[in-house]
């Protein structure tokens, strides 16, 4: 039985003319307590890797005291068009701590490298140019 992480709600959308990759962080609902009072304060970290190596990265605010935090926040990445099917996003929630270092609440990687869900929604992305396409995701455990 594996541990309820949470789930993350987020939208992708590419234009190969322009090679601009958004991603926009929506919401994440059920997240999994982390503090003492029960709840988490929750962010998002936006990772893009290329050819497996970190490239870019961005972060979301900070939401205290939640498990079903809203974001709508916008990220958006230069890709080239001839590096899209080399790129993996990782997207991670974290809960920020001011007195220890942030932890870790769950993660999940997409790209065609992906599998499941994640590979449907990149593929979706993909062959749907210019339209965002949002989704639904279950989040893994951070390792």
């Amino acid at each position: 039985q594996e541990e309820h992480l949470g789930e993350i709600c987020f939208s992708l959308r590419y234009v190969p003319s322009t090679g601009k990759l958004t991603v926009l962080i929506l919401e994440a609902r059920q997240l999994k307590r982390m503090d003492s009072n029960g709840l988490s304060d929750p962010f998002v970290k936006v990772h893009l890797v290329l050819n497996r190596r970190k490239w870019k990265k961005k972060r979301t605010s900070v939401k205290k005291n939640t498990l079903s935090p809203y974001f709508n926040e916008v990220f958006v990445f230069e890709v080239p068009f001839s590096q899209i099917q080399n790129v993996d996003v990782v997207i991670s929630v974290w809960d920020h701590d001011k007195v220890t270092k942030n932890e870790p609440i769950g993660k999940l990687f997409l790209g065609c490298r992906a599998t499941g869900n994640q590979l449907r929604h990149w593929s979706d992305m993909l062959s749907n140019p210019r339209r965002p396409l949002a989704q639904w995701h279950i989040l893994q455990p951070p390792e």
